[in-house]
């Protein structure tokens, strides 16, 4: 669970970082110096990538057999700017606690 926790992860940022690009800049840009170059290139970048997410948060949510409220909660994360990074790190919480509760393995002889 660990590779499907860091690809998590790693998109989970991805995917922060172009939508507030998309909202903070783009946005701004197209509707206010009516310049739509930044949201006519990064937009459709962002779609690609959020649907990169949601397989993500998906294989992650199936390996941690999470509920289903749970894991639709996560997949939407990523449509709200800044959103996805406290998500990224409820999950990285989520994820590691269970962990934490296990017993040591024994030291192999």
């Amino acid at each position: 669970m660990g590779a499907a926790l860091t690809r998590y992860r790693a998109i989970a940022w991805i995917v922060g970082v172009v939508l507030i690009l998309l909202v903070v800049i783009g946005m701004p840009l197209k509707y206010v110096f009516d310049n739509a170059v930044v949201v006519e290139t990064v937009g459709p970048a962002h779609g690609f990538l959020y649907m990169i997410y949601l397989v993500a948060a998906f294989d992650l949510s199936r390996r941690a057999d999470w509920p289903l409220k749970r894991m639709l909660l996560v997949m939407l994360a990523g449509t709200v700017p800044f959103v996805s990074f406290y998500a990224e790190r409820r999950v990285s919480a989520w994820v590691a606690a269970p962990q934490e509760t296990r017993a040591p393995e024994p030291a192999a002889r």
